[in-house]
């Protein structure tokens, strides 16, 4: 499996490029509307607000947990020698439908300006119940935009099985995008080892933010981030609606992998979650940046922070701690906007989706650096609402230049360029 793709960029670069490549999506007239309500221009939030040092440091620091290697090697041995991402996209028994394909409902939770480029959505019977979350992608994993010879797009979903209750169930598409206008995928579940290796169980929180970065799969939910490896994926053999060890083998909630970590990461008491993270390669080395969610209605300002990657090959994919295996955060910022559910940052700008505060409108997409803040625009009054209405993940795919996120049912892409272009930059 080629693991970096910095020294192939130039031989792929042509190739990369011309993925996704299309003509935009015509939107609905449903999808482009927009309501008096919405027609109202927020108050500009302002320039970032970059925090002292003493303010990021104990309360952003992240403590390192990683799994025993005894753990993981016995949970192998018992389910089987681990898969790797080709495995199970080899293995994928369903297709996303193409945007003229989904209903105009679906259709209208796209952003309205800029338009999206490339635009799929989920079977009901696929998602119904569950709860759509981040999206991350091969263009985070390695530079070139490939895993091994494939683009891959990963996509997280959550359920809750217990109505509020603590107990869930979150799973991930692993989506082979290798043909834009055929989009096949397969689930895995995302588990926690148990018993020493002996058993696992679901993750029982939503996820809110992934980063596959090299070949680890970062995933933050209400409980912590997690760390994957997206090299040891393990195959169910048992068909139940049950996670983990049962009669006759393992289970999976009736899907056909499963993914344990391999570690996560805590913060302290009262520190901020991060609930949406992405991954910087502007950086030297490059980071994990991440912000936290905070009320629409309240007066408290949301920070956004970084965490630098581990440069050392033996912690490919980890983010870099020191000797008492804590990651410090680097940077970190404060800002106006608040209900932020998705971040991106390139060359010191931000990039934060906003969701609707009513359901049926739209989020609003602010790019923001030291300076000042500006938000995408649409429709003759320069409505700031136009962005998707269910405001998710953002993740950056720099070989090709689009932005994917995912709204409800709807996952999309839409070139970053646009973006700025929309933003007035």
């Amino acid at each position: 499996m080629k693991q970096r793709g910095r020294h192939r960029r130039q031989r792929r670069g042509q190739a990369v490029r011309g993925f996704l490549a299309g003509t935009a999506l015509a939107l609905t007239a449903a999808a482009t509307m927009i309501s008096a309500s919405q027609a109202t221009v927020s108050d500009t939030p302002g320039g970032l607000k970059p925090l002292a040092a003493d303010a990021k440091g104990a309360d952003l620091r992240l403590q390192e947990h990683l799994v025993p290697q005894g753990t993981l090697d016995r949970l192998s041995a018992a389910m089987g020698k681990p898969v790797g991402v080709r495995a199970v996209l080899d293995d994928s028994d369903r297709t996303l439908r193409d945007a003229a394909d989904c209903t105009t409902s679906e259709r209208g939770t796209l952003p309205v300006e800029p338009a999206a480029t490339r635009a799929y959505c989920w079977d009901s019977a696929d998602s119904s119940g569950w709860q759509a979350g981040a999206v991350t992608t091969s263009g985070d994993a390695d530079d070139d935009g490939h895993w091994g010879e494939n683009r891959v797009i990963l996509s997280g979903w959550s359920h809750d099985t217990a109505r509020g209750k603590g107990s869930g169930i979150a799973r991930v598409a692993f989506v082979n995008a290798d043909d834009p206008a055929h989009l096949t995928y397969t689930w895995a579940v995302l588990a926690v080892p148990v018993d020493g290796g002996r058993d696992y169980r679901g993750l029982p929180s939503a996820v809110s933010g992934m980063v596959w970065y090299q070949g680890k799969l970062l995933v933050t939910t209400a409980t912590g981030l997690y760390a994957y490896d997206m090299r040891r994926v393990q195959r169910a053999t048992v068909d139940s609606l049950k996670v983990g060890k049962v009669r006759g083998g393992w289970a999976a909630y009736g899907y056909r992998y499963v993914l344990p970590a391999i570690g996560s990461y805590t913060l302290g008491g009262g520190s901020p979650r991060p609930t949406a993270i992405s991954l910087d390669r502007s950086t030297a080395p490059d980071s994990l940046v991440a912000s936290e969610r905070v009320p629409v209605d309240g007066d408290l300002r949301t920070r956004l922070w970084r965490y630098a990657f581990s440069s050392d090959p033996a912690r490919a994919g980890l983010l870099a701690t020191d000797s008492a295996g804590n990651a410090v955060a680097d940077a970190a910022y404060e800002t106006k906007v608040t209900g932020v559910a998705g971040v991106l940052s390139l060359d010191s700008t931000w990039y934060l989706d906003r969701a609707a505060d009513t359901a049926g409108d739209h989020g609003t997409l602010w790019r923001q650096n030291a300076d000042e803040a500006k938000t995408t625009e649409c429709g003759s009054d320069a409505s700031h609402q136009c962005w998707s209405g269910r405001a998710g993940s953002l993740s950056y795919w720099a070989a090709t230049g689009e932005v994917w996120s995912q709204s409800g049912r709807m996952l999309y892409a839409l070139p970053l360029s646009s973006i700025d272009k929309s933003a007035g930059r």
